[in-house]
């Protein structure tokens, strides 16, 4: 159960990044994507991305 929490967790908190870059601007990968400069895309890379911090956190107190 730990490491399906610290690998679901590190996935999610990569994801929420990419999609905060994404959603800000600052990340252009790929070119074509729809989330490019849309600010909900970073909210909701931020919420993904404090649901992988605490999934991780709790892995690593098992």
């Amino acid at each position: 159960m730990k490491t399906l929490l610290l690998t679901v967790g590190t996935l999610a908190l990569l994801v929420g990044l990419l999609w905060i870059g994404q959603g800000t601007g600052y990340v252009n990968w790929p070119q074509s994507s729809f989330m490019i400069s849309q600010m909900q895309w970073a909210y909701y890379g931020a919420a993904l991305g404090i649901a992988g911090l605490l999934m991780i956190i709790i892995a690593q107190r098992r």
